[in-house]
């Protein structure tokens, strides 16, 4: 059962990003052709921005994601002893090593782990983790976050998030020039009474304003696949599926974070809003009774 769910889980997480790379493709198709009158300028400004953010994302994440949690670094043992000692032997099972560790002074259980690869990861609780967990469900969560680590979950989920902004750019981009830019072009088209002219225009609009829901879309479904997978990860080193069962128990039953970034919140280990979707589709990660009930099954 765990080999088969690993195994499905990467199955689906290639096909969420080969999805995210055609989106960013299509928008950048669309964006061309409305402020170019080309599709390959604007397939060639998207792959340009897309490397940049990705390059800057990639090399500076974990300062940049911490930083917009608000989160403050321990720097030794002695800043935390339990903590850091947890996260150390999780390190060690997982065979991956030490990541730097960071609290996040806030009263709702959670945590997550980020970085480029796993000689540069690093882990984040919130000190209501700490207080409301015992120290067998806090190795289920770090358990949980190694196996992000280990899988280079970290730097997947980081290039999602680059992959995000640098939509986010280009929609900004073509929304501007559709406005300011675009007039002259809907007028020729209409002088030049070419309906397929105008048909496209009019797709490729529609492609940049609906493409920052097609582009959360395609990020909560990769986090929710790997949320899955990282369970399966911490109950194999860990060995304790009720660990993890009880801490996703206490975490679900809590009150929403203040300090969470909400372009963050893939990343925790649980969803730190605590929003509850009419639709599975707009939800940032598996519900977590579902979570539980696979767990159970090991």
């Amino acid at each position: 059962m765990l080999f088969e769910q690993i195994a499905r889980n990467k199955r689906h997480t290639l096909y969420v990003m080969a999805a995210f790379v055609m989106l960013v493709a299509l928008i950048g198709a669309a964006v061309g052709y409305v402020f170019f009158n080309s599709v390959g300028a604007g397939l060639f400004m998207a792959a340009i921005v897309a490397v940049c953010y990705m390059v800057f994302m990639i090399s500076q994440s974990t300062d940049v994601v911490m930083n917009m949690n608000h989160a403050r670094e321990l720097h030794s043992a002695d800043d935390d002893p339990e903590l850091w000692h947890i996260v150390e032997d999780m390190a060690l099972v997982a065979k991956v090593p030490m990541p730097r560790v960071f609290i996040i002074e806030d009263e709702s259980p959670n945590a997550f782990a980020t970085g480029n690869n796993p000689a540069h990861a690093a882990v984040a609780v919130t000190t209501g983790i700490q207080a409301r967990l015992n120290r067998e469900e806090m190795e289920g969560v770090i358990g949980h976050e190694m196996t992000h680590v280990r899988n280079y979950d970290i730097r997947l989920q980081t290039i999602a998030l680059a992959l995000t902004a640098a939509i986010s750019l280009l929609v900004n981009w073509g929304l501007n020039a559709f406005w300011w830019g675009g007039g002259r072009r809907r007028d020729d088209d209409r002088e030049g009474g070419n309906g397929m002219q105008v048909l496209i225009l009019v797709l490729a609009v529609l492609v940049i304003v609906l493409a920052p829901l097609a582009a959360s879309l395609v990020q909560l479904a990769l986090s929710r696949n790997r949320e899955y997978l990282a369970d399966a990860g911490a109950v194999e080193l860990t060995r304790n599926p009720l660990g993890l069962i009880q801490a996703l128990e206490k975490i679900d039953a809590s009150q929403p974070m203040q300090q969470a970034d909400p372009s963050s919140a893939a990343l925790y280990i649980a969803d730190p809003f605590k929003k509850r979707s009419w639709t599975h589709l707009f939800a940032t990660h598996p519900d977590t009774a579902d979570r539980i009930a696979r767990l159970r099954k090991m």
